[in-house]
């Protein structure tokens, strides 16, 4: 008989009444059965968080950092069985497991250096006018309140990782919602949660089924609102709760511009084998994924060969297997979605270079070229493991290219120049430029967010603190400054 996964309320296993199984999106095998709260659990965890915020706010730095590092450790310790876990109830190649599983290390390490230093103030004379002569202000931050955490599948331990780790490192309480797809991984970080001298009511993980979670995020005793999700959901939240601290990471459609300058034979390899490698790296379902290739002429007739070929060699299959690059995506049905995507892609004239076949939840890996501006592949993000190549003309062309979408995540500018790497920076419409390499490098603690429709607010541990906090300013009067 299976075992049903508790869920965790205010820093206890609790279960409740209805259940939900979780399958693998490669063969469909049972996975897990997770508890799910009832109402009544969901407000008990409310309540014991809206309770205990004042306090937690005011637990001491060193605490909240020793539970931090514990975690970090202990994920350090389990790293191989739950880089299997993620694998299993998300279909993402188990090597690309064991890097979420590392970088979730990291971003506990980085929240307990953070709560380390955090909220020391900043001091400002003011005497600088008459007025203010003898006084000296003061400048902390402190929590604006609970935090509402919903988390994704596609980085199932990871991103609820970026939701907990600013909150207690802030004290601020908090309570996250794993995506319902993939609940089990963030359930772990409860277990080692448990195992700190976090106060109760701290902390909770919720798998909320997503037709309860509008009274969730209604609720006026959950002020912050972090989300990472769809783009319709993410803006959906946002408007219905206008008066709400929201930050939204949301969707992309990134973009790898490759300039003429980028080359010799060597740089052309190793563009074609990130492109390749980071269209395709969770089966393309990354925020930061590369979607749109965009190519100087001067080099593009050399590079789309290379791109073809090593989009050809991403091995695919079991992702249990340690040779494989590429898994499933995390249902037949966003499979399906995809397929009608280049299938339409297709039928208004674009080129189909390589992949395009689905086998159940799996879909190939696919180039694409002469993809029509007015397709749904061209404007929408697919997430997904499909590529398509632009040629240009010239640097301001390229740049173009990027800045015509509705998204503005990341963008990958391949070039030696410096000169055009601080255009590009000028230029391009989004969060973050990445210089001699895909858009799809994050490094955990740096500023994360997009522009334009990718979303509002930053994430990155230090920029979620401050998200999740004000400032607070303290005037002291009659001082010798």
């Amino acid at each position: 008989m299976t075992s049903t996964h508790a869920f965790w309320l205010a820093g206890r296993q609790a279960t409740g009444e209805a259940v939900l199984d979780v399958t693998s999106p490669w063969d469909g095998s049972h996975v897990g059965t997770v508890s799910l709260p009832t109402d009544a659990q969901v407000e008990e965890a409310v309540a014991a968080a809206y309770a205990v915020r004042e306090d937690f706010a005011a637990t001491p730095a060193h605490v909240r950092a020793a539970a931090l590092d514990h975690v970090a450790r202990r994920l350090s310790d389990r790293t191989e069985e739950i880089a299997r876990l993620i694998s299993a109830e998300n279909g993402k190649p188990v090597k690309w497991a064991r890097g979420e599983v590392g970088r979730a290390v990291s971003v506990f390490r980085f929240a307990a250096e953070e709560a380390r230093r955090f909220n020391g103030g900043e001091a400002q004379r003011l005497d600088t006018d008459a007025g203010g002569q003898g006084r000296l202000a003061l400048t902390r931050r402190f929590p604006k309140g609970v935090v509402l955490g919903i988390a994704p599948f596609n980085f199932p331990l990871n991103l609820c990782a970026h939701k907990i780790a600013p909150a207690i490192a802030a004290g601020a309480p908090i309570l996250l919602k794993p995506a319902p797809a993939t609940p089990l991984s963030g359930l772990v970080l409860g277990e080692l949660l448990a195992e700190t001298e976090l106060p109760a009511g701290s902390w909770s993980i919720l798998p909320v089924p997503n037709d309860r979670m509008p009274a969730l995020v209604q609720d006026d005793r959950l002020p912050v609102i972090s989300f990472t999700g769809s783009e319709t959901v993410g803006y959906a939240i946002m408007d219905s709760v206008p008066r709400k601290h929201c930050t939204l990471e949301l969707g992309g459609n990134g973009a790898a511009v490759v300039l003429a300058d980028w080359a010799s034979d060597e740089d052309l390899d190793r563009a074609a084998t990130r492109i390749a490698t980071f269209s395709n790296y969770q089966g393309g379902q990354s925020c930061i994924s590369v979607q749109r290739v965009i190519v100087d002429a001067a080099v593009h007739d050399r590079l789309l060969p290379r791109i073809v070929a090593a989009v050809e060699a991403q091995v695919t299959g079991d992702p249990n297997d340690d040779a494989t690059d590429v898994g499933p995506l995390v249902s037949e049905a966003a499979a399906q979605r995809v397929e009608s995507w280049v299938e339409e892609a297709v039928t208004a004239g674009a080129q189909l270079l390589t992949g395009g076949k689905r086998d159940g939840a799996s879909y190939a890996p696919t180039v694409l070229t002469g993809l029509p501006t007015d397709t749904t592949l061209a404007r929408e993000e697919v997430f997904g493991p499909v590529l398509s190549v632009q040629k240009v003309t010239g640097e301001a062309e390229a740049f173009a290219a990027v800045n015509d979408s509705k998204y503005g995540l990341q963008a990958g500018v391949f070039t030696h120049d410096l000169q055009s790497a601080f255009r590009a920076h000028r230029a391009l419409e989004v969060g973050g430029v990445v210089i001699g390499d895909v858009p799809s490098y994050r490094a955990d603690q740096m500023p994360y967010g997009g522009a334009k429709q990718s979303g509002v607010g930053r994430e990155g541990v230090k920029f979620a603190m401050d998200d999740y906090t004000y400032e607070r300013v303290l005037v002291l009067t009659g001082l010798a400054l």
